[in-house]
C-alpha cells in the first residue's frame, strides 16, 4: 500500500512539474485516460531509477557532493529525470524532457519540493 501511495505522490509531483515547465511534456491527449496512465507509468519508472541508479551515482560522486556542499545533488536529480525521459522514449511512452537546463534542472527541484510537501502530508506507517 505504501508503494502505491509513493507512486501516486511521485505522479502528482511530475504533474506539477509538467504544469510549470515548458520543457517537460506528456504528448498524450491532455487529461485523457492515456495521459493519466502515462503519468503513473513515468512515476513508476522515476521511482525505480531513484531506488536503483541514484544510490550508485551518489556513492560514486560522494567526493564531488561533499566538495560542492551538496549542490551536486541537484545535478544528479536532473540527470535522473533525463534518464527517466530516455527510458520512456525507449519504451515509446509519450514523456519527454527537452534538455538539462532549464527543464530537467528546475523540474527536478519542483519534483523534490512537491514530493517533500506530500511526504509531510501523507502519514507515515512507522
Amino acid at each position: 500500500m505504501r508503494f502505491i501511495i509513493r507512486t501516486l505522490a511521485a505522479a502528482v509531483a511530475l504533474w506539477v512539474a509538467i504544469q510549470f515547465l515548458d520543457g517537460i511534456d506528456i504528448t498524450a491527449p491532455e487529461y485523457s485516460a492515456e495521459y493519466w496512465g502515462t503519468l503513473l507509468v513515468v512515476a513508476l519508472i522515476f521511482g525505480l531509477i531513484n531506488a536503483i541508479v541514484k544510490p550508485i551515482v551518489k556513492a560514486l560522486g560522494c567526493a564531488i557532493i561533499v566538495l560542492t556542499l551538496g549542490l551536486f545533488l541537484l545535478v544528479i536529480n536532473a540527470g535522473m529525470l533525463l534518464l527517466t525521459s530516455w527510458i520512456s522514449e525507449q519504451f515509446s511512452i509519450p514523456f519527454h524532457v527537452d534538455d538539462f537546463y532549464p527543464a530537467a534542472f528546475w523540474g527536478a527541484i519542483i519534483i523534490s519540493v512537491v514530493s517533500w510537501v506530500l511526504g509531510l502530508l501523507i502519514p507515515d506507517a512507522d
